[in-house]
């Protein structure tokens, strides 16, 4: 059971439920999953040729009082067809709908089924979600190697996830990106993907990332904005007590694959957190409603913190990333006196003796990471 089983299965007592997130991070698994729960439950593919008709043509019982609808995005008019569905028999039935990224897509142009359902983004797994019989070290070699999507994860093999890997780019650009945008250079847009996965935790320069391709910065920019709906890569970009100003300075770009990234340990490393706090803060929006941040704190003076953690655009937490250092950064001192922030975090990718020095806390990643999680992604005790 993934993290987000038990909050489909109580989303599913009011309103349907979207899922959707990367590109094989186990959405169509998780939903059949949730079968057990609901034992006259349905399962129906728009990709399969005689689902597809029994889809249209509504074809399930009074017993099914769960109907999962997989790849329904890819029906052009699915968005009209499901409120109809819904409005009539949400009575007798209820839905969960899981798609690719281009259900997100969809969803956020123009919304007519506004107030029928929640949405849930699924992320590849993480500490927390390792199967039970493999040890947290063995989890954190996996996620450093092959990254957390489930394939490659639970297979544990580096050379059956280059060619997953590979084989996931290609459906990505030839599934999700040529049926939504107009794009005929596609392998320049695969070099961008190359040139960023050596760039993974410092600002990216459209200007410089131009030149590099040849191609115009409006190019550069829309590319990287189709990648990042695509839930291929995410960008985290400066923190400022002017928020807006703070957009049109250079992002870092993390992949969601950390197996993605090239360099040494310390930019896979970062990565991994990153990914951890990403799909941490996505759950709470996605649970609680409220709106968070991913920054990063840097000043002419070079002084840097690798992320901020905003709620509500209120400071909630300045975490720095080091990879061996156990030694407080000063940059990461310097901002918590001058921000005032409520937790300072310093994580450790080798194992440490965590400690404390004043407001901050120094902490080994095996078990800070964890912590995190267990406390918010695993507990349904709280719901507020």
């Amino acid at each position: 059971m993934r993290y987000l089983s038990p909050w489909v299965i109580r989303d599913l007592q009011n309103k349907m439920v979207f899922i959707g997130g990367p590109r094989q991070s186990g959405k169509t698994t998780l939903a059949q999953g949730l079968q057990e729960n609901f034992p006259h439950s349905i399962y129906l593919n728009w990709d399969d040729d005689r689902q597809r008709r029994e889809i249209l043509d509504r074809k399930w019982s009074q017993k099914n009082t769960l109907i999962l609808l997989d790849e329904l995005h890819k029906y052009k008019r699915w968005k009209s067809w499901l409120k109809g569905v819904y409005d009539t028999e949400k009575k007798d039935h209820t839905f969960l709908v899981t798609g690719s990224a281009r259900l997100d897509v969809y969803r956020r142009g123009g919304d007519s089924l506004l107030g029928r359902y929640h949405y849930w983004r699924l992320h590849p797994f993480t500490l927390s979600e390792k199967p039970a019989e493999m040890d947290v070290q063995e989890a954190f070699q996996r996620l450093m190697t092959v990254g957390g999507f489930p394939e490659p994860f639970l297979g544990g093999d580096e050379r059956e996830a280059r060619r997953w890997r590979r084989e996931r780019l290609d459906r990505v650009v030839s599934d999700d990106i040529r049926d939504l945008e107009n794009i005929r250079d596609i392998r320049t847009l695969e070099l961008l993907v190359d040139l960023l996965r050596s760039r993974v935790g410092g600002p990216i320069v459209i200007k410089n990332l131009a030149e590099d391709l040849q191609v115009s910065q409006p190019t550069v920019k829309h590319w990287l904005e189709i990648l990042e709906r695509m839930y291929y890569i995410f960008r985290v970009y400066p923190y400022s007590t002017n928020l807006p100003r703070a957009t049109l300075k250079p992002a870092k770009v993390y992949f969601y694959d950390n197996a993605e990234v090239e360099g040494d340990a310390g930019a896979k490393f970062e990565n991994l957190v990153a990914t951890h706090l990403l799909k941490t803060i996505h759950f709470l929006e996605d649970r609680d409603g409220y709106r968070y941040q991913l920054r990063y704190l840097r000043d002419k003076e070079g002084r840097e913190v690798d992320f901020v953690l905003l709620r509500e655009k209120k400071l909630c937490e300045l975490i720095e990333v080091k990879w061996s250092d156990e030694q407080i950064s000063p940059s990461l001192r310097y901002y918590q006196e001058k921000l005032q922030s409520p937790s300072a975090t310093q994580i450790v990718g080798q194992k440490i003796r965590a400690f404390e020095k004043g407001p901050i806390r120094v902490v080994s990643a095996l078990e800070d990471l964890v912590t995190l999680e267990r406390e918010t992604l695993l507990d349904v005790s709280t719901h507020k």
